[in-house]
């Protein structure tokens, strides 16, 4: 989807321009060049590049809404005279086609088709990945200023990006550094005007809140109008569509209809885009009608109810049996008298009609052609539905509120480790405080961690290799994190992996903390390395379970349908996690029930670096099935919000551990630890992430048509 335009470097687009030729640059070819000066440690070649990439894609977006906003005046589709409807209308549509291949090829300096880019290269720019390297190639070059401004224009949409988040706190910390340095270099009024109206509208400052909220209703109505030109792109089908089309391709009118059912739907969900602040996931909720309902308010405040009850009009197009306007209007219609007109805002009236116009056209495509439509709009009236359709939009409205929770829960707090996924959250695990992460390992930190295992099954604790005490049928071997470090003391494992096993434990707290409970404190109440081994012979006829249903801080009763949370229940346990390690054995999936301890809700098969977390009470009644071949190896965890019940152990195993660093006395003032040191610009420099790769199916005359920009290599969390 179309993104907003960054004001800023509109004005210094000509700087994509060629030199000789006046002709503007692809972005992405820029992009891919600057990204092979930055591997190349070549800094100002690498600057000069990602900023030239940036004002020829914010050129390229100017040039495209300009040509067709322009195009659009000039071609307009009017019912001609007599003649034949088609002849007509595709005669417009040519002229219009000219009229766009012409104003662009004026404005770019060269043919449109040149700047057409994959999808990997657009999404790089919307998520203002070229900020990520800019700001080290900055550094480099001992610009801080660029660099802390390029920094936290990148921050301020991926707040999620853990490297990036620790190279803020560094620059801060950095004499010399400004604290206006720390400017968003893609801004735009919108949001700026819209959070400051808000405060004054909170703060009861009426007046001063009427003319912010003006400015962001103003905002939000250009950006909208610039998205949707944008929408006019070329037609973009899923890689499954092109496989299913390859041998029927669609007749004129298919595709047509086709095309442009796309277009509106594009346009259609630009007010989610307009209405998402960069770095949030979820869109504002009733962006604009919001708008007109403050500013109602904020009128009749300041004693203006003329233009009070004309925003009332305007909100009541959006929701016309809102009560509460009704009543409202009655009485600006008192005050200001029976006779004076009160009528909607006319670009309020020209926004809705356009909307239910195209909502229409939308919907009659899904009923008669197929597809779906995903309406972004609460306001949508019923009536506009067809009835076929109206359960599916009830469905779709009930699932679009219940996504809009579930992003507000992982909003709370964002993640804080690059890299890692949500599998699966509550809504997907038909529950409630479940979430199944992935990626918190790499491959090679979970083969450390098992090898840890085998080098302690023979001395570790836990039950030291006996039989399992909820099945005769498999071992159980345990490991608590004190122990590891003392094993590591006395030379039995190596003082990595016990100090891996603390780590990963760490970043396990630490997802789970911010995605459940930001700004509380998780304290660990036990950490436990544990592996449970199938018993050759014995896996024939078996019925039982590798751990019976169970909750973690309640003793279950089923046939009560209710948990007790009373001792001997570890009471005062509020979350728990599994840490897999591997999935080279079979069963020991671990499953969710309701509390008869039967009906399955959910299941959760192990794998390298997959993190289930769920709270800990009757909420979430779970399981683990039958390991009937080889060795299951998990951390298992688990977590409180009393400080009383944390973990002793751990606090002795990290004490000694830090004896240990003491010992070694080693000072290490980087600002990111990780294994691969040689393909870092400096140790003091701040590092992109590793998903920026663009790549470019163009190459400059003579180039190795196969050579790609180096990837950059993975990070290591710890």
């Amino acid at each position: 989807m179309a993104s907003l335009l960054l004001p800023l470097l509109l004005t210094l687009a000509t700087a994509a321009t060629s030199a000789t030729t006046g002709r503007l640059v692809p972005y992405d070819l820029l992009y891919a060049d600057g990204v092979r000066a930055y591997l190349a440690r070549e800094w100002t070649q690498a600057a000069e590049l990602l900023q030239r990439s940036l004002h020829s894609y914010a050129g390229l977006r100017e040039a495209r809404s300009a040509c067709r906003r322009a195009c659009h005046d000039e071609v307009a589709f009017v019912r001609g005279p007599a003649a034949p409807w088609d002849a007509a209308f595709f005669d417009r549509v040519l002229q219009r086609a000219d009229c766009l291949q012409h104003c662009l090829g004026r404005r770019l300096g060269g043919p449109p088709s040149a700047h057409r880019v994959s999808h990997a290269i657009r999404r790089d720019f919307e998520q203002r990945e070229p900020y990520n390297y800019l700001q080290v190639a900055f550094f480099q070059l001992k610009k801080l200023d660029q660099a802390v401004s390029a920094a936290h224009t990148f921050f301020v949409a991926n707040p999620q990006h853990l490297q990036m988040r620790e190279d803020i706190e560094k620059y801060r910390r950095m004499s010399g550094v400004k604290s206006d340095s720390f400017r968003d270099l893609e801004a735009t009024p919108l949001w700026e005007a819209y959070e400051a109206g808000v405060q004054h509208y909170n703060a009861d400052e009426y007046l001063q809140a009427v003319a912010r909220l003006e400015e962001s209703l103003r905002e939000v109505l250009s950006a909208l109008e610039e998205c949707r030109a944008l929408c006019e792109g070329p037609w973009e089908e899923e890689e499954e569509e092109k496989e299913e089309k390859e041998d029927m391709q669609p007749g004129l009118y298919e595709a047509i209809a086709a095309h442009y059912v796309q277009v509106l739907k594009c346009r259609q969900q630009c007010v989610l885009e307009i209405a998402t602040k960069p770095g949030r996931i979820s869109a504002t909720e009733d962006f604009i009608p919001s708008h007109l309902d403050l500013l109602q308010f904020a009128y009749d405040q300041v004693g203006n109810q003329t233009l009070a009850a004309e925003c009332a009009a305007s909100y009541l197009l959006f929701y016309p049996m809102d009560e509460p306007m009704l009543e409202k209007m009655n009485q600006y219609r008192t005050e200001l008298g029976e006779d004076t007109a009160v009528t909607a805002r006319e670009n309020i009236q020209h926004y809705v009609q356009r909307s239910l116009m195209e909502k229409k056209l939308i919907y009659y495509a899904v009923e008669h052609l197929g597809g779906t439509f995903n309406d972004p709009d609460l306001w949508t009236p019923d009536e506009l539905i067809p009835e076929n359709l109206k359960e599916q939009h009830r469905e779709d409205q009930e699932k679009q509120k219940q996504e809009t929770l579930d992003v507000e829960e992982r909003e709370k707090g964002p993640l804080p480790f690059e890299g890692i996924i949500v599998t699966m959250d509550s809504r997907q695990m038909n529950g409630t405080q479940r979430v199944v992460f992935d990626r918190v390992l790499t491959e090679s930190e979970c083969r450390d961690l098992l090898r840890l295992t085998k080098a302690a099954g023979g001395t570790g604790d836990g039950y030291r290799g006996r039989r399992s005490p909820h099945t005769p049928h498999e071992r159980f071997e345990g490991l608590t994190v004190l122990k590891a470090v003392q094993m590591a003391q006395n030379g039995d494992v190596d003082w990595k992996d016990a100090k891996l096993l603390l780590q990963a434990s760490e970043k396990s707290r630490k997802i789970i903390e911010s995605y459940f409970t930001p700004g509380k404190k998780l304290h660990f109440s036990f950490t436990h390395l544990v592996c449970r081994t199938a018993v050759e012979g014995e896996q024939e006829s078996r019925m039982d379970l590798s751990h019976p249903v169970h909750a973690d801080n309640c003793l279950l009763d089923p046939e009560g349908n209710e948990c007790w949370r009373e001792p001997p229940a570890y009471v005062y346990r509020d979350y728990s996690g599994i840490l897999y390690l591997n999935d080279d054995f079979q069963g020991g999936g671990l499953f969710f029930t309701e509390l008869d301890t039967v009906t399955v809700t959910a299941k959760v098969y192990p794998k390298c670096g997959r993190l289930v977390a769920f709270s800990s009470g009757k909420e979430n009644p779970h399981g683990v099935w039958a390991v009937s071949r080889g060795r299951r190896c998990a951390v298992a965890l688990w977590y409180t919000h009393s400080q009383e019940h944390a973990e002793r152990e751990r606090v002795k195993a990290e004490e000694l551990m830090e004896q240990r660093a003491a010992e070694q006395d080693k000072p290490n003032g980087q600002l990111h630890q990780g294994a691969d040191h040689g393909s870092r610009p400096s140790p003091e420099s701040p590092v992109p992430s590793d998903r920026a790769r663009p790549t470019s199916r163009r190459h400059k005359p003579g180039s190795d048509r196969t050579q790609r920009p180096k990837e950059l290599r993975p990070r290591d969390e710890f």
